[in-house]
């Protein structure tokens, strides 16, 4: 009986040297609530896109944008442009192992499968671009294909959005499965303000790779 049209634009993420103050991912927080649309353009049209469908719902939509993608450059198609939430953009197709990464995880994905194609191995990068809701039926359909995946978020790993998105997959296409759903957030730690520390503590392509091996391998892994 009640619509609320309410759209709001959120500053993320860390490696700005900005504290932990200003360094905060907080989509898990906000995608916890129920009847709240949760959003992560990563790319200039993909934030036009989302926008223009956000303005257009009725209900109260959240749109997180990467501070570090603020000074990206793309391709922005004139005239009208809505991206349907709830789908996902396979940015990479692949055969071997899946990526799924959320707002800069993506860019971090891409440049982790650029990395692995040179030793042969085949990785599919997912952007679910709206994790409220949560297109599973595209991942799903990649998980089956890959059977390997590894899920990448800016935010703390405990209790965010890498453990959903985990959780889901394992639930769904847990007999199509080589291995473990691998989840790879930030540091459970402030952001500091050092550079020499804040560097280690998001997910870097080199350290995603590290493991795209080790679960290519069969090996155990733990991600802390």
């Amino acid at each position: 009986q009640l619509n609320v049209p309410l759209v709001l634009r959120a500053g993320m993420g860390a490696t700005r040297r900005a504290a932990a103050r200003h360094s905060q991912c907080l989509q898990a927080i906000v995608a916890g609530l129920a009847g709240i649309k949760v959003t992560l353009p990563t790319s200039a049209g993909e934030a036009k896109g989302l926008l223009k469908t956000a303005i257009r719902d009725n209900n109260p939509v959240v749109i997180f944008e990467d501070k570090l993608m603020y000074q990206d450059k793309a391709e922005v198609p004139e005239g009208e442009l809505f991206i349907p939430f709830g789908v996902a953009n396979v940015k990479r197709e692949g055969s071997d192992i899946t990526l799924i990464g959320t707002s800069s995880m993506v860019q971090v994905a891409e440049k982790a499968a650029e990395i692995l194609a040179a030793e042969g191995i085949s990785a599919e990068v997912i952007d679910p671009r709206t994790i409220v809701p949560l297109d599973m039926e595209t991942i799903n359909s990649s998980v089956r294909k890959t059977s390997r995946c590894i899920v990448m978020d800016e935010g703390h790993q405990s209790f965010g959005v890498t453990s959903e998105i985990a959780s889901r997959i394992m639930e769904q296409s847990f007999y199509h499965l080589d291995g473990p759903v691998i989840r790879m957030g930030a540091m459970d730690v402030p952001i500091p303000f050092s550079p020499a520390l804040e560097d280690i503590t998001v997910p870097t392509p080199e350290g995603i790779v590290a493991v795209a091996r080790r679960l290519m391998a069969g090996e155990m892994i733990n991600v802390t």
